[in-house]
């Protein structure tokens, strides 16, 4: 048999949450112990500040991503562009083709295989990926203004875990990341560091 304050615990939670209910809030506690709920909020608030950033250049985050990958990788072809961005061949395509119509790719045969096709920035997309880069990173200092300098850094490195894209591992380090230790600070600094030990 329940004993009465166990009894008495769920009606007084039921209780909470009608009256957060009343007064307007929305109970999500029980989503907020999700990771994947958490980072889609995050998400949500990312793409609300790169817009407003962005807003007078008219480029989408992936169309950004895009633009930029192509900056840094000049020989990279779209099969290698699709995969690095996990995006299908036919909605690169038309992504490609979006750009191109406002002249800022373009598409130029493989030299060894005539079948490849190697999206270049035009001078219009070079200018632009330079104005973007500036304005995103404005963004991102925006975004991350809340974090400190360790937070920040340790928020970046899981992200990148999660995302399957982790730091390299120091061998006989028991799998901590280079320079994890170093750059975390504060309270989230020392709870990540009491996790890894």
């Amino acid at each position: 048999m329940a004993n009465s304050s166990s009894m008495r615990s769920e009606p007084g939670r039921l209780a909470d949450a009608q009256t957060a209910a009343h007064a307007g809030a929305v109970d999500d506690a029980r989503l907020k112990q999700l990771l994947g709920y958490n980072l889609s909020r995050a998400d949500i608030r990312v793409r609300k500040i790169f817009n407003r950033h962005l807003a007078t250049l008219e480029l989408r985050p992936v169309e950004y991503s895009v633009l930029v990958l192509i900056a840094a990788n000049p020989q990279i072809n779209q099969r290698q562009l699709g995969e690095a961005l996990e995006i299908s061949a036919p909605n690169l395509a038309v992504l490609l083709d979006k750009l191109a119509e406002r002249n800022l790719v373009k598409r130029v045969r493989g030299d060894l295989d005539r079948r490849a096709q190697h999206p270049h920035l035009t001078a219009a997309g070079r200018k632009l990926v330079t104005a973007a880069e500036r304005l995103a990173l404005a963004s991102d200092a925006d975004l991350a203004a809340v974090l400190s300098e360790g937070e920040r850094a340790l928020l970046t490195e899981l992200l990148q875990r999660l995302a399957g894209a982790a730091p390299a591992l120091r061998p006989g380090r028991a799998g901590r990341p280079v320079g994890a230790a170093r750059v975390v600070s504060g309270a989230a600094g020392r709870a990540a560091q009491t996790r890894r030990t």
